[in-house]
């Protein structure tokens, strides 16, 4: 399962590395509302949260689907700027139906196209399963979308406020730090495509990055089945310090292709014991498993919210979710009428290197 992102006739210099002040802000609002993603930053999430004041916490927590479950495409640039001010103007030029659409997009199953080519603002049906959506959220996030429907510019400015907020309580001083770190990464990057071409760039990215050997198509391992095109913009591939282990792609029809890859080492892991491995790579075999746990990787979901993505039946979800969770890879958590689950996303992420101690031990 791939996104695949057509570069065929595409110059070298439509194959771009840059900084984006935004893009990096939006990996650390996603830090500050899912730290369990991210073990290596819960000590500094802890500490934004306690140094927030009561009004932008409350302002974070109200539109954090917008970082959450998964980012909006307007917060990962395709044409990344010297600095936040100069990416927030670029995002406010975007029209209401296209920023209103890319907000409210928030699962990542495969019902994830833009509400199947429908704007909320304008069809009902798209506006009713953003709100059900939102609803599932909790009572801010149903509030916030029922604001941005009815009064999108409102919400607009209430949101990059937010933004300007956020730079000033911790962005500032975090960047400062993160920009040495991309600065050094991206000479990296482009001294390999300038001298060795877009495959040895590539490669320095990800294991998960390939070119495909026709040379014509820009290869992202994921647990999906998308294509995009970059033959008439470019893709551009934005590195991120506070973004690890999260490998983002913007593919959606009508945005800029964009990659935005982690560059932080990866933290070491306690080994396991050789049965919980084993048990959670039989949890792991079925196919079914993985698309639920690429949803889950986003955020909190419920039975019926993965069985509307995945076009499953609540009941065969259900069975999985419980394999899943005998193998200790899913947590489950009861807010008023539902329970979102919610992936164990350390010790999967360490599963691999559990694996190769325990054949070593």
């Amino acid at each position: 399962m791939t996104l695949r992102i057509d570069i065929g006739g595409l110059p070298a210099e439509g194959v771009r590395f840059a900084a984006s002040p935004l893009a990096e802000l939006t990996a650390m609002l996603h830090v500050l509302a899912e730290p369990g993603h991210h073990p290596q930053l819960a000590g500094w999430a802890a500490d934004v949260w306690a140094g927030l004041s009561p009004e932008l916490a409350e302002r974070l927590r109200e539109a954090e689907f917008l970082w959450r479950s998964s980012q909006a495409d307007f917060l990962i640039p395709g044409r990344p700027r010297p600095t936040l001010a100069e990416e927030l103007d670029d995002v406010d030029r975007i029209d209401d139906e296209r920023y209103v659409t890319a907000a409210l997009v928030t699962t990542c199953g495969s019902n994830r196209v833009h509400f199947a080519g429908r704007s909320p603002l304008t069809d009902a049906t798209a506006r009713e399963r953003a709100l059900d959506v939102a609803q599932a959220r909790g009572a801010l996030q149903e509030a916030f979308a029922e604001r941005l429907l009815a009064d999108p510019a409102a919400v607009r400015a209430r949101v990059r406020h937010t933004l300007e907020q956020c730079a000033a309580a911790f962005f500032d001083a975090a960047w400062t730090g993160a920009a040495v770190r991309l600065a050094t990464d991206l000479r990296l990057k482009n001294d390999l495509l300038r001298r060795q071409g877009i495959g040895a760039a590539l490669a320095s990215v990800s294991g998960a990055v390939t070119l495909a050997p026709d040379g014509d198509c820009i290869v992202v391992d994921k647990v999906q089945d998308k294509a995009t095109s970059a033959r008439d913009s470019g893709v551009t591939f934005i590195p991120s310090v506070y973004g690890r282990p999260h490998l983002v792609a913007v593919h959606a029809p009508g945005w800029h292709p964009v990659v935005q890859y982690p560059v932080a080492e990866p933290t070491p892991s306690e080994p396991v014991p050789l049965e919980t491995v084993t048990l959670r790579l039989e949890a792991l075999a079925h196919p079914v498993r993985l698309r639920l746990l690429r949803t889950l990787a986003r955020g909190p979901h419920t039975t019926g919210e993965l069985a509307h993505a995945w076009e499953l039946s609540p009941p065969e979800v259900s069975r999985h979710l419980a394999v899943l969770r005998r193998a200790g890879l899913l947590t489950a958590r009861r807010q008023g009428r539902y329970v979102r689950y919610s992936l164990n996303l350390p010790d999967l992420t360490a599963l691999g290197t559990d694996l190769l101690a325990a054949v070593l031990r």
